[in-house]
């Protein structure tokens, strides 16, 4: 018997192998001995990471993508785009797993949901929206290993993997280039979580025992960065309040996210502008914006929060309703 040809063309290259083997075996009925015989391995070793996947089935955005990808998909699931391309994956991955490393954060989606969006808890139970991501590029996160799911239910909710973080190194430049499938490996080694100047400071207490900064101001610090992420800025380096303003502006309007990133830091101003788009956005500490703004040391953190007090009032009153 000739070589195996590849049974379900829909195949994206990203799909791991081991998703590969389940579906070339639950979907196309190709026996585990001729799927051992094509990847070189034992019956029992495809038999398996076949078991391994069919246990993930309970999970809501495994079992969507899986049926996706067969050929009996329900029709309000052929509605959604799948799968991404590795680009768009690859893209999205550097953006959201970044967020998932962050202490206190998780993903949350419910079936009717269109979206899956990025949540932290903050002090006092309040939670806060980080950022927002496709569901069919949720579910190839969790396909991929990236996301597990940590509680099945209306709502469930899922957490960064050790694959993910590894991913997320990888995608850093701090990992060697990803090795071919291993049958036998091991779980990749631990990356200590990132944790943004913000957050650090909404844990902090002042002598009075209060968070330094309230759950309101981080809640406008993580809407100017998840805007700030969306319309994929972070790329460009850090420049100044006014140079930086000219980039973000014309010809985008108020309505995108790089418009309502301009619009906000219009309304900071100078000043205020450059310490909230250093810290919020490029994540830049406070002591090295102190040298670079050339302010007195443990100024900044004042500066800061004046900034995201303005901030605050700026989204408050775009949710103000008009009158008249």
């Amino acid at each position: 018997m000739g070589p195996l040809r590849p049974i379900i063309p829909r195949y994206p290259e990203w799909l791991p192998a081991a998703v590969r083997l389940y579906l070339d075996h639950t979907v196309a009925g190709v026996s585990l001995r001729v799927l051992a015989r094509r990847e070189g391995v034992h019956p029992s070793t495809v038999l398996r990471h076949v078991r391994r996947i069919e246990t993930h089935r309970d999970d809501p955005l495994t079992d969507a993508a899986l049926s996706r990808l067969g050929p009996h998909c329900p029709k309000e699931a052929a509605m959604v785009p799948f799968p991404p391309s590795e680009t768009t994956l690859e893209m999205e991955a550097q953006r959201i797993l970044r967020r998932l490393a962050e202490p206190g954060t998780l993903l949350a989606f419910a079936p009717e949901m269109e979206k899956a969006v990025v949540l932290r808890e903050l002090p006092g139970g309040e939670t806060a929206r980080l950022a927002v991501v496709a569901r069919e590029l949720a579910e190839a996160f969790v396909l991929k290993d990236w996301i597990a799911c940590r509680k099945a239910g209306r709502i469930s909710t899922y957490g960064l993997t050790p694959q993910g973080r590894h991913h997320l190194r990888q995608g850093a430049g701090l990992a060697e280039a990803p090795a071919a499938f291993d049958w036998n490996r091991a779980e990749p080694p631990r990356i200590l979580p990132v944790e943004t100047p913000v957050a650090q400071m909404g844990r902090r207490r002042d002598k009075d025992g209060q968070p330094f900064l309230s759950a309101e101001l981080v809640a406008a610090a993580e809407r100017l960065r998840e805007d700030f992420e969306l319309a994929q800025m972070d790329a460009a380096p850090a420049p100044v309040w006014e140079g930086f303003l000219d980039m973000a502006s014309a010809p985008f309007p108020a309505t995108t996210a790089r418009g309502r990133v301009a619009a906000a830091l219009r309304d900071l101003g100078p000043g205020l502008g450059d310490v909230v788009l250093r810290v919020c956005c490029y994540l830049e500490g406070l002591e090295p914006c102190e040298k670079r703004m050339g302010w007195a040391a443990r100024s900044g953190k004042v500066v800061l929060r004046i900034g995201l007090e303005r901030l605050r009032r700026h989204y408050a009153e775009l949710s103000r309703p008009m009158i008249g």
